[in-house]
């Protein structure tokens, strides 16, 4: 499956200052890299970059060794994105949230039915599979996220903050499904400020000051 690489890389918003600046590192099919910082130490900036969101001013971001040219590039190579703010569409339900998410990218609706049960029933979120997003808690929603987009069977999986919201036991089976997909041999990057979590991963990035650095390498 697909190796992410950044190289040498920048990234920011507009004509202010970098965010981040020479950003080096490569993410490996089969494992969980943790990147760390506190809030506004550029995770979210460095996930949406890995997701062809936004391109660095200098160096490069690229899957196997194909620089990403946007998100619609970076969707075509199978990198799924668990955005911060979970993204679901507020007047469907949980599952036609991860229905339709199936379903646009390329999935037959029998694909869809069978992966929204599955991945809602991984989420322990059955009994609200057809309560409207506005009707859940914030960490139902943000477990209905989860299984939309792990429902893709992406080759990288780049989630973001996705435990933030959730209980102890609801935290560690979020992190068992993480481990689970880099077992199947995605690239898995979890963008977290929970240090718990962030040992539960193989390897750590950390973000402060705009520069980035290894306490796991």
């Amino acid at each position: 499956m697909g190796t992410l690489t950044v190289e040498g890389a920048d990234f920011g918003y507009g004509d202010g200052d970098p965010v981040l600046s020479g950003v080096t590192l490569t993410a490996r099919a089969g494992e969980v890299l943790a990147v760390t910082g506190t809030s506004g130490a550029g995770k979210t900036t460095l996930l949406n970059a890995m997701a062809g969101l936004l391109s660095p001013r200098v160096g490069t971001v690229a899957v196997d060794g194909t620089a990403l040219t946007g998100r619609d590039h970076a969707v075509s190579l199978d990198v799924v994105l668990i955005p911060q703010d979970n993204g679901l569409a507020a007047i469907l339900t949980a599952a036609e949230n991860v229905s339709v998410a199936v379903i646009a990218t390329g999935g037959t609706p029998a694909d869809a039915r069978r992966r929204t049960a599955e991945w809602l029933e991984a989420l322990g979120l059955s009994g609200q599979a057809n309560q409207l997003i506005d009707e859940l808690s914030g960490g139902q929603q943000q477990r209905a996220a989860l299984a939309r987009g792990l429902a893709l069977h992406g080759d990288i999986v780049l989630a973001d903050e996705v435990t933030s919201e959730l209980d102890a036991a609801n935290r560690q089976r979020v992190l068992d499904l993480l481990r689970a997909e880099a077992a199947r041999g995605a690239t898995v990057v979890f963008a977290t400020h929970d240090p718990e979590a962030a040992a539960a991963c193989d390897r750590e990035l950390h973000l402060a000051d705009g520069v980035a650095t290894w306490p796991r390498p």
